[in-house]
């Protein structure tokens, strides 16, 4: 309802001081507040872009937030996920977004959805919002949320992050172009790491949540200029900002339903190649891997692929650095071979899939190794609590 019946809405005496600085703007004003009183923001996410726009979009006054999770709160959160505290530890992170925006803002309608967004409940949690943000860090729910926003016409404020490095813009406005034409197609399973894998500066999403909270009032406002049609790329170790032009391809295929959005982005055949490797390759346990240094035997390496950095946070005593790139070039191959020396090898990683991938590459030039299952991830819940866990 972006061109809402503003007779109908009314602020109250605590509501016109509360939104004083909006009002005296020309800009917004008092008919500029009723048209965020009257609007309704679906996001997707209260990790650490839902964070800071839920707390910015209820601020601002936002009459009905609806919110997409569910996770739960964990500690891990807490150095980006600003919206949450160390008391919401192992709670949903919906009821502690709840419970956070109604201190900012009680005139503020929060509607909870604790579900996976799938194909199936899109378009109905979707249909009865004005605009969707998408807060998610994966891409079958990105071009999950695209493709429900184009079916349904609703805008979709776009945002992701990963380590210094942010985007934004806004999908599906005004005859702009929409998700899919900034990527026609998924990249491969395992190509771009997780926030979890290769880490996020915890600032970052702060920058880049206001953003697409500000573009999300702009378009309720009706003013301003919005990110349609520009992708606005930010890097926070240089501090640059710089755009891209984009604009919709006419050869996009025409979006006609919802799919399998997994399967669109081969993990269903990922998961089945990655099936496959563990049934070849073979695995100990962190119990095991503990028994064979406990008994003293020194027929084994005990081979570390992460990266440099990750081995100064935490390591297995006895383990050997030599990081999965080095691997992957080649140079740690012939390393690898002058550590073994006619010993077994045992790799390991932070949770198994990279030291997975470096055994099957020294596998193609003939070593054999066994993979611990659950990394040092593992190690440190079940066996030495003392090793910090990252």
């Amino acid at each position: 309802m972006l061109n809402p019946n503003l007779e109908q809405i009314q602020l109250n005496k605590e509501e016109y001081e509360r939104y004083s600085r909006h009002l005296i703007l020309p800009e917004v004003g008092l008919e500029g507040q009723k048209r965020l009183k009257a609007a309704s923001v679906l996001c997707i996410g209260s990790g650490g872009l839902g964070s800071p726009l839920l707390l910015y979009l209820a601020a601002a006054g936002i009459g009905r937030l609806g919110l997409v999770d569910f996770d739960v709160v964990d500690s891990s959160n807490l150095q980006r996920q600003v919206i949450h505290g160390t008391s919401w530890v192992g709670k949903p992170k919906i009821q502690s977004a709840k419970e956070r925006i109604l201190e900012i803002n009680p005139y503020c309608q929060v509607d909870l959805y604790e579900t996976r967004l799938s194909s199936e409940n899109a378009l109905e949690i979707m249909e009865p919002y004005d605009i969707v943000v998408d807060g998610t860090d994966n891409f079958p729910t990105r071009y999950l949320v695209n493709d429900a926003c184009v079916l349904l016409n609703k805008p979709n404020v776009y945002g992701s992050i990963f380590r210094f490095e942010g985007q934004a813009t806004v999908f599906n406005y005004e005859g702009g172009p929409n998700y899919r034409d900034l990527f026609p197609e998924p990249p491969p399973p395992g190509m771009v790491p997780s926030c979890a894998e290769g880490g996020v500066l915890g600032i970052l999403p702060g920058l880049i949540g206001v953003i697409q909270a500000t573009e999300t009032v702009k378009i309720i406002l009706g003013n301003g200029t919005t990110l349609s049609g520009r992708l606005l790329l930010y890097n926070s170790l240089d501090m640059t900002f710089r755009e891209l032009k984009l604009r919709p391809n006419p050869e996009r295929p025409v979006i006609e339903k919802l799919i399998d959005y997994e399967q669109f982005c081969g993990i269903p055949q990922a998961k089945a190649e990655e099936a496959k490797r563990q049934i070849d390759m073979q695995e100990i346990t962190v119990q095991e891997l503990k028994e064979l240094l406990d008994s003293s035997q020194d027929d084994f390496v005990l081979l570390d692929v992460r990266n440099p950095h990750e081995y100064d946070i935490a390591k297995i005593p006895g383990s050997v650095l030599v990081p999965l790139p080095e691997i992957e070039n080649g140079l740690g191959v012939a390393k690898v071979k002058e550590l073994l020396n006619g010993h077994k090898l045992i790799a390991h990683c932070k949770m198994g899939g990279r030291s997975a991938k470096a055994l099957g590459i020294l596998k193609e030039a003939g070593i054999e190794g066994t993979n611990v299952k659950g990394g040092i991830t593992a190690w440190s819940r079940e066996i030495d609590s003392s090793v910090p866990e990252y």
